[in-house]
């Protein structure tokens, strides 16, 4: 059981601390709540570009990475659809610089016209690099823009076209500052060997003073219509390998459905012995790669089967050999070894999220966000009380035909 302290400071801003005695690592984590769901869809790509702007330096802290390298730290940071979030590892007796850092940047970032121009050009290039030059880079976005109607989930983190990010300004990002960037909007996570006492004194010492905002963020995003009838789409592009992507709505993060839908797709594609691997790549030889796995959104996210083409294969019959095993284990309930094997798979993957103090700090950050850290332990029940009955039910109704979303990638 992962013990932690809970805290809650005057301005809003929600503490988790767990005690690693034997580590002399400290990790701090900062969750803040904000993704590229939060943003305009004529304005996409805006929480990504902010994450660059937040090591362009503070009121007294001109080079972050600098100051922490001198503190013997690391850090990382990353935005995805619902959330952006920063983390530091160093010694545990430089904690105190980790809190110094984040505090600052939070409170008084530098956000001059200049770094703003510097950082648009960087994610400009990031874009052409990662989604314009390189081969599949406009896959993933083709298969969302189909699959959602409505749901900001639809664009890219990075944004929707790169027209976007040209035309932020300075007051952009300054209104984002000031709405997004505050103690009332972040969970911070500390794991270290310090008592819990500790670490909330020195938390309350460098964050206790920082201003809330004024407006606490009210998200209020439009739902999804639930999908009726099934989509279809196919484009051709200059890549080695024709693909299938096929996509499904699924359950959201809270929901306990969304544990069984993560073990279907490990049935489906985890590993050389699942279905899809076993029946479609080594015994009938239609792709020379495929997948499955859930998008892990916070909100209801997506299902997505993806696979490569062999050559010398049809991809309409490569499509009907997915839909051969969808209906196979649609119809056919699955047996008790296969169940528990997968489930095996999943609670190994949970302690490994335990093993070390960043990951246990950006856990217990991330399931706080989603309204209670004690369900990081949960979890593990969740798997558990999966039966066959249940698994197969969530088969017919996730993999249902009205419901999926099919594009062709073809090879020019």
């Amino acid at each position: 059981m992962l013990k932690y302290e809970n805290y809650k400071l005057a301005n809003g801003l929600k503490l988790l601390v767990h005690q690693e005695e034997k580590s002399d690592i400290a990790a701090v984590n900062l969750m803040y709540n904000v993704g590229s769901r939060d943003e305009h869809p004529d304005m996409t790509g805006l929480a990504h570009l902010f994450e660059h702007l937040m090591f362009e330096g503070s009121a007294n802290v001109l080079a972050f990475d600098r100051e922490l390298e001198m503190a013997g730290g690391e850090n990382n940071a990353f935005t995805n659809k619902d959330i952006t979030n920063y983390y530091i590892t160093l010694p545990s007796v430089n904690l105190e610089t980790a809190l110094w850092l984040e505090a600052d940047r939070m409170e008084v970032l530098s956000l001059s016209q200049e770094k703003l121009d510097i950082q648009k050009s960087v994610v400009i290039e990031e874009f052409k690099e990662r989604y314009l030059n390189q081969p599949y880079g406009d896959l993933w976005s083709i298969a969302t823009d189909l699959s959602y109607k409505t749901h900001p989930y639809q664009w890219s983190t990075i944004g929707r076209e790169i027209e976007h990010i040209k035309k932020v300004k300075r007051n952009d990002v300054l209104d984002f500052y000031s709405r997004f960037y505050a103690p009332n909007n972040v969970v911070l996570a500390v794991a270290s060997p310090l008592k819990p006492g500790e670490v909330y004194d020195m938390v309350n010492k460098w964050f206790g003073d920082i201003p809330p905002a004024s407006l606490p963020y009210k998200r209020d995003l439009p739902a999804e219509p639930i999908q009726t009838e099934p989509r279809f789409k196919e484009v051709i592009r200059s890549v080695p390998s024709s693909m299938i992507v096929r996509t499904y709505h699924m359950a959201d993060r809270l929901s306990e459905r969304y544990y069984i839908h993560d073990l279907i797709s490990d049935v489906l594609a985890d590993g050389d012995s699942s279905r899809l691997k076993n029946q479609l790549v080594k015994n009938e030889e239609l792709f020379s790669q495929i997948d499955a796995y859930i998008s892990g959104d916070i909100e209801p996210g997506l299902f997505v089967i993806a696979g490569k083409v062999h050559d010398n294969v049809n991809i309409s019959e490569a499509n009907t050999a997915i839909d051969k095993e969808l209906e196979k284990i649609s119809s056919e309930k699955i047996t008790a070894t296969e169940l528990n094997k997968a489930k095996n798979k999943a609670l190994l993957r949970l302690e490994e999220e335990k093993s070390g103090v960043l990951e246990k700090a950006m856990n217990l950050s991330y399931f706080e966000l989603l309204g209670n850290a004690a369900l990081f332990e949960q979890q593990n029940e969740y798997y558990k009380n999966i039966t066959a009955e249940n698994f197969f039910k969530e088969c017919q109704t996730l993999f249902a035909e009205n419901k999926q979303n099919i594009l062709f990638y073809r090879a020019k």
